[in-house]
């Protein structure tokens, strides 16, 4: 598990090459010639960070506009040539970013690029098809209404970083989407949409010289002299706290309950403990401890599990559970047992054991397709990991104590001071 040549066959500083044009885009590549197609994968330095608070979800929208026509091509035959050739490519948005995704055979890849370029350089965003993707994105959001779980999490999420762009939702609300206007888009793109920082990662059936010429052709020349770079992220103190809130949503038959806390942001030297840890609490096997203590033993749930969510300025260590509205409050306190004992004892020697051998058998597996690999790099981009990463991770995993588990939880997890929503009926 130690031996590092069993790790070599994975992308690495050997195989993936690393170039930044010169307006600041950065290209990254790895070949694979074991199949005719390519992926890309990428981001932009623009998110919903920038959304004024009146127009929630403005990133977002403008995100979703931008492959419904552009100043060379109409929406339909945008898609028509996307599809004749058997390609695709989206686009979406979060706090800190825009992110782009596509695939395509290598011979479509000029189109996919130039369709990238277009849709990010030049998109026109029609009232007609706006009016279209408004509907559509307020019908996800009366859905959302409805959804217990996307309530609870939004909520969670709301009382843990209040008036911080992680507790603000990127999708906005119904209300603050009807505020938007067209204007509101064209502005948004032209303040907010550059080259600089941009990656774009591409891997497939391609040499690396050729796959940089192909973005030099298309984005080299993109420029933009009036872009305004995100803000810094504020820090989020670490700080402990009580908060228990119940969302009625009449008429539901289950109740979700998300409780939790912060977690290590994911630069942080504690993300890989925490997520070990993680992995032993509600992960592993049947979703680990707090699986086996609130669904196998008890049966009061229909599913429990953790999970660690980290970015670049914070994170959040939250358990989630869906079961009866009767049997709210005994879960809670079942998990709060189980957070207890977790934070009060190293884990034993073959959880421990288990728990590593799973993490770093995942690895392989999370890498088997064009895609896999392409998400691999740009998380090592976008959090500085380096080009190595994914060849260090088992050596990184198997130097991680017992005590270091126990110290991250408990700096992390206090059974006492944990933040509870719960949704339903």
């Amino acid at each position: 598990m130690n031996n590092q040549n069993l790790w070599n066959h994975l992308p690495g500083e050997d195989t993936i090459n690393r170039v930044v044009l010169p307006n600041g885009i950065i290209v990254l590549t790895k070949s694979d010639f074991n199949s005719p197609s390519v992926v890309i994968s990428g981001y932009l330095n623009s998110g919903s960070i920038h959304d004024p608070e009146e127009k929630l979800g403005l990133s977002l929208f403008t995100s979703y506009a931008l492959m419904r026509g552009s100043v060379f091509h109409r929406y339909r035959r945008i898609y028509n040539d996307l599809e004749t050739a058997g390609a695709t490519l989206g686009f979406s948005s979060s706090i800190q970013s825009t992110s782009f995704g596509g695939k395509s055979l290598v011979e479509d890849l000029p189109l996919l690029l130039k369709t990238l370029s277009e849709a990010m350089r030049w998109p026109i965003f029609p009232p007609v098809q706006l009016k279209i993707l408004l509907s559509q994105i307020i019908t996800g959001l009366q859905i959302r209404e409805q959804d217990t779980t996307e309530r609870a999490s939004l909520k969670f999420d709301e009382v843990l970083f209040p008036n911080h762009p992680y507790g603000r939702s990127e999708e906005g609300s119904i209300e603050t989407l009807r505020r938007i206007k067209r204007s509101d888009l064209v502005k948004f793109h032209q303040q907010f949409y550059g080259p600089s920082g941009m990656v774009i990662t591409i891997v497939g059936a391609i040499e690396h010289q050729k796959a940089v010429d192909l973005v030099h052709s298309t984005l080299g020349d993109w420029e933009n002299p009036i872009w305004v770079p995100p803000p810094t992220i504020p820090e989020v103190p670490n700080k402990k706290f009580s908060y228990r809130e119940h969302i009625s949503i009449p008429g539901k038959i289950q109740t979700d309950i998300i409780m939790g806390s912060y977690g290590p942001q994911r630069t942080s030297k504690e993300f890989l403990v925490a997520s070990l840890g993680n992995n032993i609490l509600g992960q592993f096997g049947m979703m680990g401890r707090i699986g086996e203590a609130v669904r196998e033993k008890s049966g009061l749930a229909y599913y429990a599990s953790t999970a660690l969510n980290a970015w670049q300025s914070a994170g959040t260590w939250e358990i989630t559970a869906g079961v009866n509205p009767n049997n709210i409050e005994k879960t809670i306190e079942i998990i709060q047992k189980e957070v207890f004992r977790f934070v009060s004892e190293p884990v034993s020697d073959q959880e421990f054991a288990d728990s590593k051998s799973n993490l770093i058998g995942l690895v392989p597996l999370s890498i088997e397709s064009n895609t896999g690999v392409a998400n691999a790099i740009i998380r090592m981009e976008r959090y500085k990991l380096g080009l190595n990463y994914l060849r260090e991770y088992p050596g990184m995993i198997s130097g991680i104590s017992q005590e270091q588990i126990l110290k991250v939880s408990q700096k992390y997890l206090d059974p006492n001071h944990l933040v509870i929503i719960s949704a339903g009926t």
